[in-house]
């Protein structure tokens, strides 16, 4: 699980009361903040609105999925894709199309083919949650 700091959305002061809750990771994120009570209560907690709490969440979703590094979220960011939301926006071939051009602007090898498609398919499986 990606260490909270990497999340990109969240202010240094909340990021503090976040760690001070007890929440160091993106995986601890996804898991006190898993229902829409348990979401407004972490909201509540450290002073921040519920849909600042749904963006960290959406963007923590997009860090914990398979194969998916510190590199990875640069290309992704370079590409203009923050959270799952984003990647959930676009269709497979416009999401490697992008990641590709990501890829050589920061003079990255761009991701596997069959990267692309595990990262995509995982975002539609998390689209229910």
């Amino acid at each position: 699980m990606p260490p909270i700091e990497q999340l990109q959305r969240v202010p240094q002061l909340l990021l503090q009361r976040l760690e001070r809750q007890g929440v160091f990771t993106t995986g601890l994120l996804l898991e006190v903040s898993e229902t829409r009570t348990r979401r407004q209560t972490l909201a509540d907690q450290i002073g921040a609105t519920t849909n600042d709490v749904n963006d960290w969440r959406d963007e923590a979703l997009l860090l914990n999925l398979a194969s998916f590094g510190v590199d990875e979220q640069r290309m992704f960011t370079q590409a203009g894709i923050v959270g799952l939301r984003q990647l959930l926006a676009m269709d497979r071939e416009t999401l490697g199309a992008r990641l590709d051009r990501s890829a050589r602007t920061l003079g990255m090898a761009p991701p596997a083919e069959i990267t692309v498609d595990g990262w995509y398919l995982q975002a539609r499986t998390l689209e229910e949650e």
